[in-house]
């Protein structure tokens, strides 16, 4: 079963009350991320995503889908990958290779222009650097299993004391519908792995969709029990630093068209992303599962 994917850090951002009207500098060239064409199409957006750590989290997301590499090896093909199964994963995960398929995903028209004003005021500001370093240094820290479990330990100990930040976090969580999206996200690139195990040849017979469907929705409890104890434990990592005054500010003003236009194009966004990785990992792994049963 693959992993849930949770974007918690990189939706719900708007802009703080009262922000000076700057905007993200511009990236220099040495910052550029690989694989991006952003820069020259749109470099207003790129700014902001920069700005945002979007492609902080990508080159994340690109190291996890690596390690975990082996972990699929093990569940499904045991000692028969080696070093081609983790070139191909590499391939697969490879940052570039990511970074312009979140790119080409993204739809036509992102934000309007006053949408894209204020996420920008944002994240130029003082609070909205601090919030995203903030989620970043989380986000490397806890790919570590240790840090993880602690994080875990830690999440269970506030809901158990019912505390004020988790409170908090609820709300914050609630108003951006995080853990019913990343349910969704995940579920749909489990499809998309099934159906690459399928049209990769992994079994021989085919399988029908609704056994699919029906072997994906079985996994909702377990992805939803997942993603909440990640997402939670994540989230007192990364915002431990703000003021419940920011936090409640970070609530109400993620509720704004601005917020929500950018929560609903970064799902979206992201979903595309990985169900198209997803489907690439379905259909690499079949190669090894085929082989072994030969």
């Amino acid at each position: 079963m693959l992993r849930a994917v949770c974007l918690a850090g990189v939706v719900a951002i708007a802009p703080i009350a009262g922000l000076a009207e700057t905007t993200p500098d511009v990236p220099t060239e040495a910052q550029m991320p690989h694989g991006s064409t952003l820069a020259a199409e749109d470099p207003e957006l790129f700014a902001l995503f920069h700005a945002m750590g979007l492609y902080d989290i990508l080159e994340i997301m690109s190291i996890e889908g690596v390690d975990y590499a082996g972990d699929l090896e093990a569940e499904m093909f045991p000692g028969q990958g080696g070093p081609a199964w983790q070139a191909l994963v590499g391939q697969i995960y490879g940052l570039d290779r990511i970074t312009t398929q979140f790119e080409s995903a993204l739809p036509e028209e992102v934000f309007s222009d006053d949408h894209m004003a204020e996420l920008a005021a944002f994240f130029a500001s003082e609070t909205g650097q601090r919030i995203v370093e903030g989620e970043i240094l989380a986000r490397r820290e806890i790919m570590d299993p240790t840090v993880e479990e602690a994080a875990n330990i830690i999440y269970r100990e506030e809901r158990a004391a019912e505390s004020p930040r988790l409170q908090l976090l609820d709300e914050f969580v609630t108003a951006n519908a995080m853990i019913d999206l990343n349910v969704s996200g995940a579920l749909n690139s489990n499809f998309a792995f099934y159906r690459g195990l399928v049209d990769g040849g992994a079994f021989d017979v085919e399988l029908p969709e609704d056994v699919m469907l029906a072997e994906v929705w079985g996994q909702e409890p377990e992805l939803r029990e997942e993603t909440t104890l990640w997402l939670y434990s994540y989230q007192l990592m990364a915002y431990d630093d703000l003021t419940d005054e920011e936090l409640r500010a970070y609530i109400a003003l993620s509720e704004t068209p601005a917020g929500q236009r950018l929560n609903r194009v970064l799902f979206s966004t992201f979903d595309a992303m990985f169900e198209a990785v997803s489907y690439n990992l379905g259909t690499a792994a079949a190669v090894f599962i085929a082989g072994d049963e030969t």
